[in-house]
């Protein structure tokens, strides 16, 4: 995997841009000046991280895989040590698919009614391969998400969830939060 160099970076314009982020040449990056990405956090390739209006905070530590997306007019935040497996999608906006409006971008507005919410990702997050996370969605810290889910609405700290819609399945272990207090003692 080739990365932009550290120089490089710094003249794409993001908002902010922590030390030792790792961006794959083969990325596609979108609303750059709308991006901020912290200390240590690496975004693989072919992923397309495309930030609207709201914009996309990615913060320290954070691992966002081959192939997924973050996009849409809403902010997408993604706090300290979470993660995004292969393919998975995160949207801050989607259209409506009862049938009352109009579909796709090529539409003029008027015409379109397009659910805009903004999608948080708390610290120690990890959501597995292909999953995909609607707008509004709010993961607390320490949630993780199994591999294919469908993640709306709010998902509590600490469980672990899977399916179509994604549910709770049991309690996640908290020992990642001594291991993150001896990784910031380094």
């Amino acid at each position: 995997m080739g990365y932009y160099s550290d120089e490089e970076l710094k003249g794409l314009g993001f908002a902010k841009l922590g030390s030792s982020v790792l961006v794959s040449r083969k990325a596609s990056l979108y609303g750059i000046s709308r991006m901020s990405i912290g200390d240590y956090s690496r975004i693989d390739d072919f992923s397309v991280i495309s930030a609207g209006e709201g914009g996309i905070d990615i913060g320290c530590y954070v691992h966002i895989a081959v192939m997924c997306s973050l996009m849409g007019q809403a902010k997408i935040e993604m706090e300290d040590f979470s993660g995004l497996s292969s393919r998975v999608c995160v949207y801050s906006s989607s259209d409506d698919y009862s049938g009352i409006a109009m579909t796709n971008p090529t539409v003029p507005k008027e015409y379109t009614k397009v659910d805009t919410r903004p999608v948080r990702i708390g610290k120690h997050v990890i959501i597995g391969a292909g999953s995909v996370v609607l707008p509004g969605t709010i993961i607390e810290d320490g949630a993780a998400v199994g591999a294919l889910s469908l993640v709306r609405g709010v998902l509590e700290s600490f469980v672990m969830y899977s399916g179509v819609p994604a549910k709770a399945i049991k309690p996640r272990k908290r020992d990642l939060l001594e291991l993150e207090n001896q990784l910031k003692q380094r």
